[in-house]
């Protein structure tokens, strides 16, 4: 089957991207702010019994403790974080919302809870499940969400693009296909991806990859060096997904403020 979202575009022939004010990088730091419900499986994790304790209790200390550790490294540097958010949080967790609107940030939809995928809602209900978390996210923030991504990263049905359009949403940062914006076909509305580097997902690199929270940082780092020399002449984008329940331990937050000081 072929790809017709959106076409196939080698970045050595497109015009080049300007970014205001001359910048060379966008930089999206995006925290990934997630609901669990102790009675259903997560997804990946190790044991397939009920409750998950072990499991369940470290996302809990996510939202209890690591993401206010966020926060500090994050307002030090006086960044905006751009969350992807479980609506779920909005009435389980609302402290965390009151937080973060104090401090301006944007919330994209991330599906009401980490512990379905979008695959999991019968096709016919997925659009009112888009719909109901745009609803909660307006009503706890005061702002309609326009970005999402499903949960577990790049989750979607042939639908979801869609039915996300159609809701007024206008990006999504499912498809990590580049390094600069892609626009996607959708059947109304507008859609754009949103480069989305699984490379250095902390989930990914420090939860399952075991990597070093040293080597960490310096992957952060390379990436910026990278697209910040390319940048020079073709504008990028760089995203560093977070999820307070990783980056937020307490080993291993002075890396994320020390990538962020490297970058700034």
């Amino acid at each position: 089957m072929e790809n017709t979202r959106y076409d196939y575009a080698p970045i050595i022939r497109r015009k080049p991207l300007k970014w205001p004010d001359g910048a060379r990088v966008a930089l999206m730091v995006a925290p990934n702010i997630e609901f669990f419900h102790i009675d259903k499986p997560i997804p990946g994790a190790p044991s397939p019994h009920l409750p998950d304790v072990s499991g369940y209790a470290l996302r809990d200390y996510g939202s209890r403790v690591g993401v206010f550790r966020v926060m500090d490294v994050l307002d030090r540097r006086a960044i905006r974080a751009t969350v992807l958010l479980n609506s779920d949080v909005c009435e389980r967790q609302p402290v965390i919302i009151e937080e973060g609107v104090k401090r301006k940030w944007e919330w994209l939809g991330h599906a009401m809870t980490n512990n379905l995928r979008i695959q999991d809602y019968p096709r016919e209900e997925e659009r009112a499940v888009i719909r109901q978390v745009k609803e909660t996210i307006t009503k706890a923030t005061g702002k309609a969400p326009r970005g999402w991504l499903g949960p577990g990263g790049a989750d979607e049905t042939f639908d979801t693009l869609d039915h996300l359009a159609a809701e007024g949403f206008d990006y999504t940062c499912d498809w990590g296909c580049d390094d600069q914006p892609v626009p996607m076909r959708v059947k109304s509305g507008r859609m754009l991806a949103i480069p989305y580097q699984q490379g250095i997902n902390d989930i990914r690199t420090l939860f399952y990859g075991n990597i070093t929270p040293e080597s960490y940082y310096r992957m952060v780092c390379d990436q910026f060096d990278t697209l910040y020399a390319e940048g020079a002449t073709n504008g990028r984008v760089m995203t560093i997904p977070l999820h307070p329940f990783v980056i937020g331990l307490p080993f291993r937050i002075k890396y994320l403020d020390k990538a962020l000081e490297y970058i700034y």
